[in-house]
């Protein structure tokens, strides 16, 4: 029997832990609104009520808009930013440690670092570019924050890696906030941020320290393999490799002391290859801590350093900061409160901390059932909606029962 678009079509239960008590009374209507580029004053009178203004622009609606409210009041926050902030001290610390240990003939740092760049990318920067296809999994509305259909908040700094290149920069960081919908609990949240690093050699710089360097090649023309691109001689990616883990080992070491128990795992990135995620074993428990590789010849060429071939990493501040300084809530990090921030007022960017809990109330635990709506449902419009409502009061949600009718055939 064919549903009319509106009838009520399944039941869900959904825990909501609410640590101080917080009571969902009604949803907050926002109508999402992305306006691109319109900056005269009758443009401006013209346009409808759902318009969103972000960091100075303002952005056109279309059937992709799924920005909330609550997303976009942290937009231009950078914590990454925020003096002693712990996740300021995480990047200065890496950022030290670049700067001291990467230095070019005169002395100053091989790296330059980016931290300001605006976390509204264009959708080609943050997947074509980057060569995602087109129906990658990473590309979902239900995943992404999109303006439109053009423009999205950065879901990786990995957005801005084509755009450097492109300007000519060979060793770069960059660091800022990126956006994901994602489930609600004490690891995941919408917004953190990341860490990119990216470095290109030229045949000269590979090979400077290799005997009978001069008759070796970065490019050929071969086959792909589980070692190397088509495009690499196997002794070019096999450099690359060595100098990116040995780059990150001596990084992790620096941030978690000497005897730091290190594993690689082969895994797969489109714009990578071969690619690894870094492990490390923090007080017994073995702790994904980024992912890197050697950089895809097509991306490097399409920005215009085809004589050159590199890698790149991407880490998450959140993660070294949780692990380094024993912070057990992501939400604490977008927390205001003077007894979290106070512990992070240190007078060296090295200094020991560990973080002391401070809350007094226990977790107040709510269920939810409803009946899912006939159209395409996600559940991340359902954590976006309990975090629209709730905002950071809501510590976890978690699904924990389907019911389905047996008559009218409804979840």
């Amino acid at each position: 029997m064919a549903t009319s678009r509106n009838a009520i079509q399944g039941i869900h239960c959904i825990k909501v832990v609410l640590p101080w008590g917080l009571q969902i009374k009604r949803a907050a209507s926002f109508s999402h609104a992305c306006y691109k580029n319109i900056s005269s004053d009758f443009a401006a009178r013209a346009l409808p009520a759902n318009a969103v203004e972000l960091l100075g622009q303002t952005y056109l609606p279309d059937n992709y808009s799924n920005v909330t409210k609550k997303i976009i009041s942290k937009v231009g926050r950078n914590l990454h930013n925020q003096r002693n902030h712990p996740l300021w001290l995480i990047k200065e610390r890496v950022k030290d440690h670049f700067y001291k240990q990467y230095l070019v003939r005169s002395r100053n740092p091989l790296f330059s670092v980016y931290d300001d760049l605006s976390p509204v990318v264009t959708v080609e920067q943050n997947f074509d570019r980057l060569l995602i296809p087109q129906d990658h999994l990473s590309r979902k509305k239900g995943d992404n924050y999109y303006l439109n259909h053009t423009h999205m908040l950065r879901a990786h700094t990995s957005a801005h890696q084509w755009d450097l290149i492109h300007a000519g920069l060979d060793a770069f960081l960059v660091v800022g906030d990126v956006y994901r919908r994602d489930q609600v609990d004490s690891t995941h949240y919408p917004i953190f941020h990341q860490m990119e690093g990216v470095r290109l050699f030229s045949s000269h710089e590979l090979f400077s320290n290799v005997s009978d360097g001069e008759n070796c090649c970065l490019f050929e023309q071969g086959h792909r393999t589980s070692h190397k691109q088509e495009v690499h001689t196997m002794e070019a990616a096999k450099l690359v490799e060595y100098n990116l883990k040995m780059t990150l080992t001596k990084l992790v070491a620096y941030l978690f002391g000497d005897g730091l128990k290190i594993r690689w795992v082969d895994c797969y990135f489109p714009f990578t290859h071969p690619s690894f995620e870094m492990e490390i074993n923090f007080q017994g428990d073995w702790m994904e801590v980024l992912g890197c590789g050697v950089m895809e010849q097509q991306l490097v060429n399409s920005a215009g350093a085809e004589n050159k071939i590199g890698w790149a990493f991407g880490l998450g501040l959140e993660r070294l900061a949780m692990i380094l300084y024993g912070i057990p809530d992501i939400r604490f990090f977008w927390c205001q409160d003077e007894r979290f921030l106070k512990q992070f007022n240190v007078l060296h960017i090295d200094q020991s901390i560990q973080f002391q809990p401070f809350s007094k109330y226990p977790p107040i635990i709510n269920d939810i059932s409803f009946w899912l709506p006939s159209e395409k449902y996600c559940e991340n419009d359902f954590y976006d909606l309990v975090r629209s409502i709730g905002g950071d009061m809501v510590e976890e949600v978690k699904l924990i029962d389907v019911f389905t009718h047996p008559k009218v055939n409804g979840t």
